[in-house]
Formats: structure tokens, C-alpha cells, sequence
């Protein structure tokens, strides 16, 4: 586990940083007299076609990646493996499909948001140089997860995007260029990093493209096809599951509804950084553990990457909820953006929940029962899609946020009894009960005292009374290994520089 804790920390420092840089793009976003509410609604928009584009064009490839990547890697060297090739010709013809697809249905897209969503209409063909950059890096990003190389992933897409997108931004904020242009090199986002990222594999001598078919392709060509097939429609589905909130609200609110759902949506997404970091860095181990019949070492995963990511969400969730509206008031964001609270509290309580599973989708992904990965995003979707409809219509913008807590709460737990029922693992006991009493008391105990006191002074003292409960009582009841081993190599390098 060691491994993984230090390239959790490097990534999540990373991240951390880009979601810093993320913060300060949201703030020139959201402020007054810089972006309307309708056109940083129709960036967010962007992102959730692009999902959508991304998962369809790639028809399934990118699982196959991290799947059969130790057969390839054990049985061939590097120049002769050809799987990132096959994965990248499969992924152009999916986006060419998939264009061809756009252009002929764009009359129904016109349809659905000429009346509330017009200013998306103006800019729907960048949405596929968007797009193709999403798709490009997302299958090169799935191949260094493979590589166990997911630091400079992390830094490519959590932090350097951010950056450009900065740049971008203040230079329309500035006046520097107009609201079209500024789309145009929007566009090109995920283009740029995909660049870089050929440039880093190509350095290290990963980036290897050959049309030769392999020995091992043919061997396990049957298998990856089966394998690429049924996770495709999985795929599809999750991506649609991830996106149909912003797209409802978009189509029948309009981009101004949807750009308070998305800062809202944002804010929540800062709880799961860590369990982002801990995913993509468990993928290639748990891959090689299951190929290895290793099952000591995947229930230890399980159960820690569980506990760990249940106190990170609850630090994360504790400090944004009690300090969320504060920062709306301080910062002079747009007051329409203040209707997102709800949002924040009922998607934090969804994360946390999610976080508190740990690393049960990739477990049964990396398994050979990963056809139940696809059962279980059937479910759902068939739970989100009809309730995020319905409940929008009844509670307007915090409806979707109720689709997506019910929705997880179901979907974790058919999950969890999966795994408990099949290989006899399940990730809770004491400490995490414990976790969760200690949040809470931490979060009353930091609103009930200081609820009243504003500005900074106020942010201050609640989140420092708020951590120190929550990591105090995290290391008094020592809840998790890694945090009292993190302590000891500190005392170590202590020791050490003394010397």
C-alpha cells in the first residue's frame, strides 16, 4: 500500500493545486462584470457533450487498456506492443461515427435548445475539436493508469488545463479577445494536453505505435473484443448517467440555471480529489493483483482505500459546507449562484457516501466478473435519468442533486453486496462508524460555536476548530494505518535531518 499512498499524495497535491487554479478561473467566471451566467453555462455544457462523444467514439477500448496490459507488457516488448495502436485507430473511427452522427441530428439538438439554451447553438460545431481532445487524452491517460504513471496525468488534466484555461480567461476578462474567440481556443483544451502527453510517453519510451499485429493480440483478440463490447454500453451509460443533469437543465432551464447547478457541482467535486487519485492509482495495481491471484493484497486495498477515503471526504465536505455561503458574500460572486447551496450540501452528502465504498468499481472492473460493472450502470441509470427528469420539474436545480444521492446510495450498495457475497469482502468495521460520529460532531461543533461570526475570521475559525477535531480524533482512535504510518517516516526524516 505504500506505493500507493505516496503517488496518492503527489497526485492529490497536484490536483489540490489545479483545483486552486480552478478556483480562481471559477471566481473570474462567477464575478460580477466578467461572464455572463449563460456563457460560463455553455462552457459546463461543453464538458458534458464532450463526456458523452468521448464515451460513445471509444467504443469501449479504454478498459481493455488497463484489462490486458500486463499480458501485453509481460509477453512482449515494448516496441511490438501494439495495443495502444489498436486502442487509437478504434477511437478515431468512433469519433468519425459519432460526428457524422452529430451533423445529421443537429435539427433535433436545435429543437431541444433554441428556446432556453440559444447561445449553445452558436458554438455546437467546436464542440467536436472539444471533444476529440477529450477523447485522445482520456485513452492516453487510461494507458499510463496501465503504466502505473498517473502523476502526470493528474498534473496534464487537473492542474495544466487549468492554467490555460486562466490564460484564456483573462484575456477575454481583460478584453484582450471577444467571447467568440475565446471559444475558439476553449476548444482546443484537451488538444493541448493530449499533446503533451504523447510528448511525455514518447520521452520515456512508452509512446509505441505499430500496425503489426501481435502474438498476443491474437492470442487474446476474442477475449478483448467480448470484453470491449459489453463494458462499451457500460460506459455509455455511466457517461450519460454523469451528464444528464447539466444537459436536462440546460434543455429545459436554460445555460443560466445550469451555470448555478455547475459552481455548485464544482464546489462538491472538491471532496472527491482524493478518491480520484486513490482510483486512478489503484487501477494498475488491483489489474496486476487479479492477473496475480492476489487476494490478501485486493480485500487490503478495499478496506483502506475505503477508510482513507471516507476521512478525506468528510475534511473536504466539513470545511466547503461551513464555509460555502460565506464565500459567495466575500468573494462578490453573482447572487444568482447563491441558489446553489442546496446543491453543495445534498452532492457532498452523495460524494461522501461514494467515497466511503472505496474502490469497489475498479475491483470488480480489473476482475473477470466485470460484465456486473455494466448490470450495475444499467441500474443506475435507469434510477438517475427518470428521477433527475421528475424531480427537476418539482424542485428545480436541487432536483438532479436528489437523483444523484439516491441513485448512489443504491448503486454503492448493490456493489458493496456484491463483492461481500462473491469474495467474502466488504471494507467497514469500527473506525468507520467512528469516522463518521467524529465528522459530525466536528461540523456541529464548528457551526453551532462560530455560525454567526463572519468574514475571514470567521472561514478561519471554523475550519481550524473543525480540523483539529476531525484529525485529532483521527489519530486518537488511530481510524487508519497509513495516517500513523505517514507520522512515523515523518519522526524518521526528523531523526534524520537531526543527525
Amino acid at each position: 500500500m505504500s506505493g500507493i499512498r505516496k503517488q496518492t499524495i503527489q497526485s492529490s497535491i497536484i490536483v489540490y493545486f489545479g483545483f486552486l487554479v480552478g478556483a480562481f478561473n471559477m471566481y473570474f467566471y462567477s464575478k460580477h462584470n466578467s461572464f455572463t451566467t449563460d456563457q460560463f453555462g455553455l462552457t459546463r455544457l461543453f464538458f458534458d457533450f464532450a463526456q458523452n462523444i468521448f464515451a460513445f467514439a471509444s467504443l469501449g477500448t479504454i478498459p481493455v487498456l488497463y484489462k490486458f496490459y500486463p499480458y501485453f507488457k509481460d509477453n512482449l516488448p515494448d516496441k511490438k506492443n501494439d495495443l495502444l495502436t489498436w486502442v487509437l485507430v478504434a477511437s478515431v473511427i468512433g469519433f468519425v461515427l459519432i460526428t457524422f452522427t452529430g451533423i445529421v441530428f443537429q435539427p433535433y439538438v436545435v429543437r431541444k435548445f433554441s428556446e432556453r439554451s440559444p447561445l449553445f447553438l452558436d458554438f455546437y460545431y467546436l464542440v467536436y475539436p472539444f471533444s476529440l481532445g477529450y477523447l485522445f487524452f482520456a485513452v492516453l491517460e487510461g494507458y499510463s493508469w496501465a503504466l502505473q504513471k498517473t502523476v502526470v496525468t493528474n498534473a496534464l488534466k487537473e492542474t495544466i488545463l487549468r492554467i490555460i484555461t486562466t490564460v484564456f480567461i483573462l484575456l477575454y476578462y481583460f478584453k484582450l479577445i471577444s467571447f467568440t474567440q475565446f471559444m475558439y481556443l476553449f476548444s482546443t483544451l484537451y488538444l493541448i494536453i493530449a499533446g503533451f502527453m504523447i510528448i511525455y510517453l514518447w520521452r520515456i519510451h512508452q509512446f509505441n505505435i505499430t500496425f503489426t499485429i501481435s502474438r498476443v493480440t491474437k492470442k487474446f483478440f476474442k477475449k478483448m473484443l467480448g470484453l470491449q463490447f459489453f463494458v462499451f454500453g457500460g460506459i455509455c451509460l455511466n457517461a450519460v448517467a454523469i451528464t444528464i443533469s447539466g444537459i436536462l437543465i440546460a434543455s429545459k432551464m436554460g445555460l443560466t440555471a445550469t451555470a448555478v447547478y455547475s459552481l455548485a457541482a464544482y464546489v462538491a467535486n472538491l471532496i472527491e480529489i482524493p478518491q480520484r487519485s486513490i482510483t486512478s492509482i489503484s487501477t494498475g495495481v488491483l489489474s496486476r493483483a487479479w492477473k496475480d491471484k492476489n487476494f490478501p493484497e485486493i480485500n487490503r486495498i478495499y478496506h483502506r482505500s475505503s477508510i482513507n477515503m471516507l476521512l478525506l471526504a468528510l475534511f473536504i465536505f466539513g470545511n466547503v459546507w461551513l464555509n460555502v455561503g460565506q464565500g459567495i458574500s466575500i468573494l462578490h460572486i453573482q447572487n444568482e449562484y447563491a441558489a446553489g447551496l442546496g446543491v453543495v450540501f445534498i452532492l457532498g452528502i452523495a460524494k461522501i457516501i461514494d467515497a466511503g465504498t472505496g474502490v469497489n468499481s475498479v475491483i470488480i472492473a480489473t476482475s473477470t466478473f466485470w460484465k456486473f460493472e455494466f448490470y450495475t450502470g444499467v441500474i443506475l441509470l435507469s434510477l438517475r435519468i427518470p428521477l433527475a427528469y421528475i424531480l427537476i420539474q418539482r424542485y428545480g436545480i436541487i432536483g438532479p442533486a436528489y437523483a444523484e444521492l439516491i441513485s448512489q446510495v443504491v448503486y454503492n450498495f448493490i456493489r458493496y453486496e456484491f463483492l461481500r457475497r462473491k469474495f467474502k469482502m466488504q471494507p467497514f468495521n469500527a473506525e468507520t462508524l467512528y469516522a463518521v460520529l467524529i465528522g459530525i460532531a466536528a461540523i456541529a461543533a464548528a457551526y453551532f460555536l462560530f455560525f454567526s461570526m463572519n468574514g475571514w475570521i470567521g472561514i478561519i475559525i471554523r475550519s481550524l476548530l473543525f480540523s483539529c477535531v476531525l484529525i485529532g480524533g483521527m489519530f486518537l482512535l488511530k481510524l487508519t494505518p497509513d495516517a500513523m504510518q505517514l507520522v512515523d517516516v515523518a519522526k524518521t526524516r526528523i531523526q534524520d535531518w537531526k543527525k
